[in-house]
């Protein structure tokens, strides 16, 4: 399996990924960019510090200077990135992955992001290829501590929220490095926090919030504390997931919409993203909202780019990425948390009470299939259900007045993914059932 991924680079380590090959792809990035300045950041894995080490010497090599940021969430380097001047940089993380990965989130100048159409693959070619001379004059590497600056920045978007208690599960992840200061510097916010030491290892649990198993601490602590509601973060915190009093997971495509109120109150009549898997609410709202809806495939490299190009002030992922033009065009879960915080002090809501009434339709949740032939699966899809209006932006969807379908292709696995959502939840294990019949057995993934 390769480590150069749709969106990142990743890996095992040092199976995969070691010194040698993280010295290399920093001299294939300067190479690429033709860079003469890069910002480089990592999290609190047990092998990044040597991972960060090689990387940097690796751009050194090549004559380009670097910004050593640290010890930084992978928003806190966008924000780097995004803010001094540079010709692009990196964050050391694997996000979510489990303990024994390591890679690389990348980006050009002004936190633009690399994926595989846009650099990733030029980079593996560098990589695979013959070593790259250095150059006559070495780069230098300076330390630049913006951890001040970035708790400043966050917590300047908090507006007047009502003095509460919240609960936050940081997972032993990067967002223990900088939220607690960000939440600090919100006058009346009590939070109560799970796991908050940094922990490359990862003792408490995976630090990734879509797997409902991991958010049963979080449920079980919001009930005890009788808070309105809980925050759960991935392991480099560009992701955030959303628990309600109840201890119920309000899903990203909700917290969108709850986004939006306040987003299209700044910025009227602007646009806001969505992906493809998000619920029909979703663009249904913003249109009351008086927004623009922007449907996007899956991919936070696609959404930024769309998000420029279109002229949109924010939107969601339902993986649970969060983005935010006024925050360099760049998801950051800490923001995401912030920015609902504002929007329930203003309505005078708790988080149930707000995402209650946006629970109009019956979803399945994305459904993992292990198939041999992608291909085939879904021209069967689009057989079945010709007389539907079909669209493919990302994969295969179907949309019929009452119910739609999506099932997308894995970048990297031998998988396809389905979202089905309905007006009943008959209609929904109805349709559900017949996909089935499709594309076979549904997997754990």
């Amino acid at each position: 399996m390769s480590i150069f991924k749709a969106y990142d680079i990743r890996g095992t380590y040092p199976d995969q990924i070691d010194a040698t090959t993280a010295r290399r792809i920093g001299a294939a990035m300067v190479r690429h960019l033709g860079a003469k300045r890069l910002v480089v950041g990592r999290d609190m894995r047990t092998m990044a510090p040597e991972i960060q080490d090689a990387v940097i010497a690796g751009m050194l090599d090549q004559g380009c200077d670097v910004i050593d940021i640290g010890l930084a969430s992978t928003p806190m380097v966008y924000y780097a990135i995004g803010k001094l001047p540079c010709d692009g940089g990196l964050a050391v993380t694997a996000s979510h992955n489990p303990k024994q990965y390591i890679g690389f989130k990348l980006c050009r100048a002004e936190a633009r992001p690399m994926s595989g159409d846009t650099g990733i693959q030029d980079i593996r070619k560098l990589v695979e290829g013959p070593e790259l001379p250095a150059a006559a004059q070495k780069g230098k590497r300076e330390q630049v501590d913006l951890k001040r600056d970035w708790v400043r920045h966050i917590a300047s978007f908090a507006k007047d929220i009502t003095p509460m208690k919240i609960c936050v599960d940081y997972a032993n992840g990067m967002g223990a490095n900088e939220s607690p200061e960000i939440f600090a510097a919100i006058p009346g916010l009590e939070v109560v926090a799970l796991y908050q030491d940094l922990d490359g290892t990862f003792p408490n649990h995976e630090a990734n919030p879509l797997k409902e198993s991991n958010l049963d601490d979080l449920r079980a602590l919001v009930k005890r504390e009788k808070a309105p509601l809980g925050l759960a973060f991935d392991g480099d915190a560009d992701r955030c997931a959303f628990v309600d009093e109840a201890g119920r997971t309000v899903h990203a495509d909700l917290i969108t919409v709850i986004l939006a109120r306040g987003m299209l109150q700044r910025h009227p009549g602007k646009g806001i993203i969505y992906d493809l898997r998000s619920s029909k609410v979703v663009p249904e709202e913003i249109v009351k909202l008086g927004g623009r809806p922007v449907r996007e495939r899956v991919g936070h490299s696609f959404m930024k780019e769309t998000m420029r190009r279109t002229d949109c002030i924010g939107g969601g992922e339902l993986s649970g990425h969060f983005y935010f033009a006024e925050n360099y065009y760049t998801d950051c879960g800490v923001l995401a948390a912030i920015l609902v915080l504002n929007e329930l002090s203003k309505s005078k809501q708790t988080l149930k009470q707000a995402a209650d009434p946006l629970r109009k339709y019956f979803g399945t949740g994305e459904i993992n299939f292990k198939v041999d032939d992608k291909e085939a699966r879904m021209k069967a899809v689009e057989q079945r259900y010709h007389s539907g209006k079909i669209d493919f932006l990302d994969g295969i969807t179907v949309t019929y007045p009452t119910w739609w379908v999506n099932v997308r292709p894995s970048n990297t696995e031998p998988f396809l993914r389905m979202c089905l959502e309905a007006d009943t939840k008959e209609l929904m294990a109805e349709k559900r059932d017949e996909l089935f019949t499709i594309l076979g057995e549904p997997v754990d993934h």
